[in-house]
This record gives C-alpha cells, structure tokens and sequence, in this order.
C-alpha cells in the first residue's frame, strides 16, 4: 500500500488521455512551448539598455532656506 508502481503510473497516464485526448494534449504543449518562447522574448528584450529620458523643462523643487518664516501663528506658552 502507498508504493507506486510502474502500473500505477501506466494507468493515471491512460485517464489523462481518456478525459482530455491525445488532440487536447499536444495543443496544450504546444501552449505552452509558446508561452516559453514569449517568456524568453521578454527577458531579451528587458536585457538591452534603456535609453534616458530627457526631461523637457527642468525639475522644480522647493527651496527651503534658513531664517525664512515656517509659520504665521505663534504660540506661548507659560508653566507653572
């Protein structure tokens, strides 16, 4: 009990090809040989460099420079 035997895999072999068919079968290979080959275009191509955007205007940032006020409100407050 528990042991697979050649017999054993004989027969899952002949249920594969009984529910879906020797026709079913070579179609999915040939699925999937495609989608390999997709797969192996894909990583080619993510292979080659990039090239660098240029970007049209230049990049603005905020300048936060020293002594200038951060906000309008202030507040004192008294312990004790």
């Amino acid at each position: 009990m528990g042991g697979t035997s050649i017999w054993h895999w004989i027969v899952v072999g002949l249920i594969v090809v009984l529910l879906f068919g020797r026709g079913k079968i070579s179609d999915m290979m040939g699925d999937v040989a495609k989608g390999i080959k997709a797969f192996k275009k894909g990583m080619s191509e993510d292979d080659t460099p990039a090239k660098p955007v240029q970007p049209s205007e230049p990049v603005r940032t905020l300048d936060h420079q020293a002594g200038a006020p951060t906000s309008t409100a202030t507040t004192d407050h008294k312990v004790g």
